[in-house]
């Protein structure tokens, strides 16, 4: 399997729908290109931690406007100095390769 996303070359493929969910194996795989997530039944996760609650909320608002682009939304969980962030594909009832590109978008924003 390809390549999720290189971010340094801003090769990510846009997010697409009408997918059957990816097997065990291929999850596994893709987890293999992310930093710090888990796998865990049907979706991913990672928390990400910051200095106070306006860094968080800051996140929390950049992860919004990049997920209403991709059309493709998260679960978050906010507390005051950490976010939680939960990747499924609701529609298919498991993981798809759009919850890994997003994943790594997170990432990335989370590095800026």
């Amino acid at each position: 399997m390809a390549a999720v996303c290189d971010l340094n070359n801003k090769n990510c493929k846009p997010c697409e729908g009408g997918v059957p969910p990816l097997s065990q194996d291929e999850a596994k795989e893709l987890m293999k290109q992310l930093d710090g997530w888990s796998l865990k039944d049907n979706h991913i996760s990672k928390n990400f931690e910051f200095k106070n609650y306006y860094q968080v909320m800051a996140f929390v608002n950049a992860v919004a406007w990049m997920t209403h682009r991709e059309d493709h939304h998260p679960d978050m969980a906010v507390s005051y100095n950490q976010c939680r962030v939960d990747y499924s594909t609701h529609a298919i009832g498991g993981l798809s390769e759009n919850d890994f590109i997003c994943a790594a978008k997170v990432d990335a924003l989370f590095k800026i």
